[in-house]
């Protein structure tokens, strides 16, 4: 029986345990996460677990599938050192775990603001339910909350935050929301729309100090200004978790490079998820993306080499972010030289972003409205050409360009 090694603990991880589960080969597949539980579901974090009375992670598969599948899981173990030579994973137990197979599915690391060097106690960043625990504890007792980025992360929280009745200020280093993800018809709309249900949002704006009462931060400096704060949140993005690649010279340039079959630069090491850099079949360039969808994609590509059966990665990506009221889905990549229509209406607080190459539509932001995303996810994918002003006009249901 071939040995199968996974590091890594999140929804890549547990969909390519689940893919290789499903097929009728006989694997030893070990799973090795450095948190103290089964993989969940990550999403909820930064929203529905930190105003929920009690709540409870979502479990992406029970521990029975784990035992039943012979999946053997290994809690707070992190995967030390690598010896590609002898098919060795180091682990900081001291054992030794020998592999056929090893899959890095490593994710990500909050970025750190250099300004908080040494952290105040009241300073947090948020990946994991460890994250999101202290957090949320911290929350409840706070007035003031100040986060930094605005991104995905700092979005949701800031809008939980503020649905919790905290006095919230979002403080974004750069000229508009969500700069390097969305076109900036969603930024503005984002930025009207956050700032009317009473988040202080303050563009441009790099914090240069701030004050401590004992461990706690209680204030902070932008130039001349000064924000109180009991609460701090530091979302200004994450860093590909690639250490364990770069010190066996695996190939990496802003993630773990693979090829269209997950594998790395060594055939017998592969990699998914949000460590990964790879070629967009789309795009025709490396891209590394941050979602549930191309993490369970990949996870299934890579399982479907290992199991003899390759197929290239060809996934259309797809993500989402519920920011209190506001739930914005884009499908495909924003490409900022691609031309862009509006569909509907920001004022009544559905519409959506069309962007096109030629006749052909590339991408679709929608924010409240679900019906756009899907039908556009199979637009996309089929790579239908459609008539523009058609499409830029809500009364004509974007399923009426669907081939049968």
């Amino acid at each position: 029986m071939k040995n199968i090694v996974v590091v890594g603990g999140g929804h890549a991880a547990a969909q390519f345990c689940a893919s290789i589960a499903a097929s009728s080969h006989m694997f030893h597949v070990t799973l090795v996460t450095e948190e103290d539980c089964l993989p969940y579901q990550r999403p909820p974090l930064s929203k529905t677990w930190l105003k929920e009375a009690d709540p409870q992670p979502a479990w992406l598969r029970p521990a029975k599938f784990y035992s039943d599948h012979g999946v053997e899981v290994l809690f707070g173990t992190r995967a030390t050192a690598l010896d590609p030579d002898r098919h060795t994973v180091l682990l900081s137990t001291g054992s030794e775990l020998t592999y056929d197979y090893l899959v890095l599915a490593t994710g990500t690391s909050a970025r750190e603001l250099p300004l908080f060097k040494h952290k105040p106690e009241n300073v947090f960043t948020l990946r994991t339910l460890t994250d999101a625990r202290n957090l949320r504890a911290r929350m409840q007792d706070s007035r003031d909350v100040v986060v930094f980025g605005g991104g995905f992360i700092g979005l949701e929280v800031a809008a939980t935050a503020a649905s919790l009745g905290k006095r919230v200020t979002l403080l974004e280093a750069g000229d508009r929301l969500l700069g390097r993800s969305v076109s900036p018809e969603v930024s503005d709309w984002l930025l009207y729309a956050h700032r009317a249900s009473g988040i202080k949002i303050e563009l441009g704006s790099l914090a240069t100090d701030f004050t401590t009462d004992d461990a706690n931060l209680n204030g902070v400096k932008v130039h001349e200004r000064f924000f109180p704060s009991d609460l701090v949140v530091v979302g200004i993005g994450a860093v590909p978790n690639i250490e364990l690649a770069q010190s066996v010279g695996l190939h990496c340039d802003n993630g773990i490079v693979v090829n269209e079959f997950m594998q790395t630069s060594n055939p017998d090491i592969y990699a998914i998820g949000d460590c990964v850099s790879f070629q967009s079949a789309e795009l025709g360039r490396f891209v590394r993306l941050e979602s549930v969808q191309n993490a369970n994609d990949q996870a299934r590509c890579a399982a479907a080499s290992i199991l003899n059966c390759p197929v290239s990665y060809q996934a259309l990506p797809w993500f989402w972010s519920d920011q209190g009221a506001i739930r914005i889905q884009i499908v495909g990549i924003p490409e900022a030289h691609h031309d862009r229509l509006l569909r509907g209406d920001p004022d009544g607080g559905k519409f959506s972003v069309l962007y096109f190459d030629g006749d052909r539509l590339t991408c679709v932001e929608s924010i409240n409205s679900p019906p756009d995303h899907m039908v556009a996810r199979r637009l996309i994918a089929a790579k239908t050409s459609i008539d523009r002003k058609k499409a830029a006009d809500p009364s004509v249901a974007l399923r009426t360009f669907e081939v049968n």
